[in-house]
């Protein structure tokens, strides 16, 4: 269970303003920067994520140049890789395509130009996910023991009953934000439990996983001290959770883990900001954003909810074609450690690769109808939202049961949600979600 933090006199944690009210406000003020993106296949600008008409750009690269070379963006030069075949031929090379933070790590951000080297070094956060073997072997065994079967089984009561306490508080045929009250409320309280984490702030983990994961912050210079400011208050809090667990016999929460992993015990501050970010990014904004999707996808699709209704033994299933059909990352960047070939395309060393993790999920070779949610969908496991190989998404088993169980838990309440007011997604080329959702709820 989450945990209680003694208070720190004369320090504060701030909660606002929020990463996407920062970014809107540096938009309205600095109108002369708005990143300019030319290149029709330039899917880098988030315009087409917030307003969702992303999936006609990527279908056109996938009938036309599957992989395709971009130049002159606000991101720099980058080759999109955008079909199933060639996403999993890159991730299938980690030693040729790099994830490591030393060649630019994982998101298609890059450092400002002409940043003071020392403040550059200061502010690099190394994760396990973007290091390369054999680091990344080490510190991704510290935490996996976290994601087991055996620790999935052991979970599933206190998620069952948290989802059922959740559920019970909504308003029936009265609209709300399903965002707010249900997929921040759900996974912020699962990240407080697996940090053991003091439940009355666990709203902090949001604030700082939307600072941490917005790439689009990268374009706006002026925020990168508040958002370095953040993160440090970020890790000033988790350090002082360190301190309390140091010495003291290990618990199943990840901050013991690390405490007492050999591989994770004596990492730079830079470091263990970096795996702080990792894992209150991936186990928040992702599974966040698949729960507001689910949502959204079965009101736009009513003859899938309706077969899922009737037969809710297609919820596993159900869950995977809807984790295809959200897609809660976009994409995954790679970097070139050697001129190669790539199924016919002359990759550089040193060019900036990124997998589309969002095409690859709508590639018609390989899902029928790829733009329809189906529920009943035979080969919905294939779905790359994970990602695959190595660098595979260690909390998948932890995300597939949390939506498992929200879905469970709404049918045995037979709770139906319509989307009923205003939708806001997520202006970002990386998380893709939704940052409000108005439904109503009724009972069939």
């Amino acid at each position: 269970m989450a945990t209680q933090l003694a208070p720190e006199a004369g320090f504060t944690y701030r909660r606002s303003p929020t990463a996407n009210e920062a970014f809107e406000q540096w938009l309205k003020s600095n109108p002369q920067a708005k990143p300019a993106h030319s290149h029709p296949w330039d899917v880098s600008r988030s315009s087409i994520y917030v307003n969702d008409t992303w999936g006609p750009i990527f279908a056109e690269m996938r009938a036309k140049a599957p992989i395709n070379k971009v130049t002159g963006t606000p991101y720099g030069d980058y080759w999109n890789v955008t079909t199933h075949k060639a996403v999993l031929h890159v991730e299938s090379l980690p030693d040729v395509f790099s994830s490591s933070w030393e060649h630019g790590g994982i998101t298609i951000g890059d450092p400002p130009e002409g940043e003071d080297p020392a403040i550059l070094a200061e502010r690099q956060l190394p994760m396990f996910i973007a290091m390369d073997r054999p680091e990344h072997t080490g510190q991704r065994r510290t935490v996996a023991p976290a994601f087991t079967p055996a620790e999935i089984v052991r979970m599933e009561g206190e998620i069952r009953q948290r989802t059922a306490q959740v559920l019970d508080a909504l308003p029936i045929g009265e609209q709300f934000d399903w965002v707010d009250r249900v997929s921040i409320e759900l996974t912020t309280g699962m990240l407080a439990i697996l940090f053991g984490f003091p439940w009355a702030d666990r709203r902090l983990l949001t604030f700082w996983s939307d600072w941490a994961g917005d790439v689009e912050l990268t374009l706006a210079r002026e925020l990168a001290d508040d958002r370095f400011a953040i993160l440090q208050e970020m890790a000033h809090y988790f350090g002082r959770l360190w301190m309390e667990r140091t010495g003291k016999a290990p618990t199943p929460d990840l901050i013991s883990m690390m405490i007492n992993s050999p591989a994770m015990n004596h990492m730079s501050p830079q470091e263990f900001m970096g795996n702080l970010v990792l894992l209150i990014v991936g186990g928040n904004d992702t599974t966040r954003n698949t729960m507001s999707g689910i949502i959204h996808a079965l009101h736009t699709f009513p003859d899938q909810r309706e077969i899922l209704e009737n037969e809710p033994s297609l919820i596993p299933n159900a869950v995977q074609e809807c984790i295809r059909f959200v897609t809660p990352l976009a994409h995954m960047r790679r970097t070139a450690t050697a001129d190669v070939d790539l199924l016919g395309h002359q990759i550089s060393a040193g060019d900036k690769v990124v997998m589309w993790y969002l095409s690859a999920n709508r590639d018609e070779t390989i899902f029928d109808q790829p733009d329809k949610l189906i529920v009943t969908r035979d080969n919905a496991r294939r779905h790359l939202s994970f990602g695959h190989g190595i660098h595979r998404c260690v909390g998948a088993r932890l995300a597939e049961l949390q939506l498992r169980v929200l879905l469970e838990e709404m049918q045995a309440r037979r709770l139906r949600a319509h989307v009923t007011g205003g939708v806001e997604r997520v202006r970002a080329n990386f998380v893709h979600g939704f940052r409000r959702m108005e439904v109503t709820l009724d009972r069939y």
